[in-house]
């Protein structure tokens, strides 16, 4: 996985950071699965989700261009804002790598939120009067999506002191994107693993994520969805259904290592998805064909496998397991 220090590259790289007991990636990305016939209605609504292409998290090392051109190349429909080589443009290449992205057709994707809420307030409100440059950058070039995880444990912060942290923070951040027409996307983690990995746990569900977002109060603020954390929180298709396709900012689709149970997996130890079958991505994905969820979709696997291919065959095995997740329910 990439170890760059940009908005996009924020999950992984802080996610790794923190995860410090996190073993090495397992194998078998080539593994099948049998296509559940979920797709049988004729009268359901064909899919309208996004085949999203997001560099880092496949082990693609590549700047904007270079993942236009892979994302093109290999079907996908949405790609990756890389905020870190954006602002590296003048106005021209800003334009003409808008335009490099529309003949492609191409949509854009969720950028990461740069700004690190997690730690000190210095640090935070250093991050947060960067943001506006950020968003207005993200804004002027189309995109209207961003996202951030939750870290569900804390090694000082009791659950409620940490809430209060969270909304707070993510409440003046919201406000700032709101300002720019973006959409911020919460990821709550459902790892066992990792929750009890320190003194607290924290917000690590659907629901708990559902009463952050209220506390925080700002109607730019939804959820990214992840079919591992769903899966490691013991939810449903009908909690996806509890939601609307305005709550939903992104998706990513992952499969998890057989043969270990859920209460053992390791957060940075998965696969893509399809690949075992532990992961029901059918399931997961029928409910969001149910809510008529019309974003992006992306795989995130943390595959050591992966990871070491060149750009080329990542982005091409990246296509292949979420086209073959997609035929489940027809997309």
């Amino acid at each position: 996985m990439l170890d760059k220090t940009n908005s996009t590259g924020e999950l992984k790289m802080n996610r790794r950071t923190l995860l410090k007991y996190s073993v090495g990636v397992g194998v078998g990305i080539s593994a099948s699965q049998g296509l559940n016939p979920l797709w049988a209605s004729q009268e359901t609504e064909k899919p309208k989700f996004k085949l999203d292409l997001c560099g880092g998290r496949v082990g693609i090392e590549a700047n904007q261009s270079q993942l236009i051109d892979l994302a093109s190349a290999n079907g996908f429909t949405a790609v990756e804002p890389l905020d870190w080589d954006l602002k590296k443009m003048d106005q021209k290449a800003l334009d003409a790598i808008q335009e490099k992205r529309k003949s492609a057709n191409l949509q854009w994707s969720a950028a990461g939120l740069p700004v690190e809420f997690r730690k000190s307030e210095e640090k935070f409100k250093e991050d947060l009067g960067n943001l506006a440059a950020t968003a207005k950058l993200l804004q002027g070039v189309g995109v209207t999506r961003i996202g951030t995880w939750i870290m569900p444990c804390h090694e000082s912060l009791t659950y409620r002191a940490n809430f209060r942290q969270h909304a707070d923070r993510l409440k003046e951040a919201a406000k700032v994107l709101e300002q720019h027409g973006l959409k911020l996307g919460l990821e709550y983690v459902g790892t066992k693993s990792l929750r009890i990995s320190k003194k607290f746990s924290f917000v690590h569900t659907m629901q708990e994520t559902g009463e952050l977002i209220a506390e925080i109060g700002q109607s730019n603020v939804g959820y990214i969805l992840d079919s591992w954390h769903w899966t490691m929180a013991g939810e449903s298709g009908d909690d996806i259904r509890s939601l609307t396709n305005e709550q939903v900012v992104a998706v990513d689709l992952n499969d998890a290592p057989a043969g270990i149970e859920l209460d053992q997996q390791m957060d940075t130890v998965r696969e893509l998805p399809m690949a075992t079958g532990v992961i029901n991505c059918g399931e997961f994905l029928k409910a969001l064909v149910d809510i008529k969820y019309d974003g992006p979709a992306r795989a995130e696997p943390f595959n050591k496998t992966l990871n070491a291919m060149d750009n080329e065959a990542a982005a091409k095995a990246t296509a292949q397991a979420m086209k073959k997740a997609f035929a489940t329910v027809g997309a």
